[in-house]
């Protein structure tokens, strides 16, 4: 079946189009009608389409879900073929591209959306980490659809999902997040008047050093560089590379 995947990658069979019956599909391709089912239950388990049982028409294409993105690198990153280092590297070069578009192309709504998921950042702090987790996303998103483009905005989406799922033990014994939570508003807050001022470069230098001081305690000693390779020359380590803590103070960024 992997003619199907290829055309459905492709863009040769469209969301809302419907593959041929087993029978048909039996015939099509001449294997048994075990080796199409499970054909299908593999398509279908990655996002690209969907099968009911009992429905007479063909399995039905799936439109494109960041579901499914998160999903394939989430097993890559299971299986070590992504580091945390990539995946905060990459991070960081998306934050920062998205500042730096966002800076130049933002609309006053867009803004507003920005000042707005800030407040809730402020007021979430007497609620509780999973609420200001939720504003947090929601200031990021802001940002990455100001930058005008979708992919970047899923990506991010992604890679801040997958990231995060792989430290979530050590964020769980976080002591005092009231103080990292009012420290990451203060930051999110130095991105908005960049981003209001217009000042992509400095946007974009603010999400690269915020990022790196939040992840680098997490990422291993070896693998340093290729975070630090992404801060301006005078923009140092923020004092932050001091390695692992005992005890990560960290909330979810």
């Amino acid at each position: 079946m992997q003619q199907i995947e290829e055309a459905i990658l492709r863009g040769d069979l469209r969301p809302g189009e419907r593959l041929p019956s087993e029978r048909d599909l039996v015939q099509q391709f001449s294997v048994s009608r075990a080796t199409v089912r499970e054909a299908l239950r593999v398509l279908q388990s990655n996002g690209l389409v969907r099968s009911r049982a009992g429905d007479p028409a063909g399995a039905e294409i799936m439109p494109f879900s960041p579901a499914t993105l998160q999903k394939s690198m989430t097993t890559l990153a299971r299986l070590s073929e992504l580091t945390l280092a990539e995946l905060i590297q990459f991070r960081m070069l998306l934050d920062a591209t998205a500042n730096l578009l966002a800076a130049q192309l933002r609309t006053e709504e867009q803004l507003a959306e920005m000042d707005a998921a800030l407040q809730v950042m402020r007021d979430s702090v007497r609620l509780g980490y999973e609420e200001f987790s939720r504003a947090d996303v929601a200031f990021h998103d802001a940002v990455a659809r100001a930058s005008g483009n979708r992919l970047l905005q899923v990506c991010n989406q992604v890679v801040r999902s997958v990231a995060l799922t792989l430290i979530a033990e050590k964020i769980a014994h976080a002591l005092d997040r009231t103080a990292q939570m009012e420290e990451s508003i203060t930051h999110h807050a130095e991105v908005l008047e960049a981003v209001r001022a217009g000042d992509g470069a400095a946007a974009a230098r603010i999400a690269r050093q915020n990022l790196y001081d939040y992840y680098v305690s997490y990422v291993p000693e070896d693998e340093r560089a290729f975070l630090r390779a992404l801060l301006d020359p005078d923009q140092g380590s923020g004092g932050a590379d001091t390695g692992p803590s005992p005890t990560p103070t960290r909330t979810g960024r």
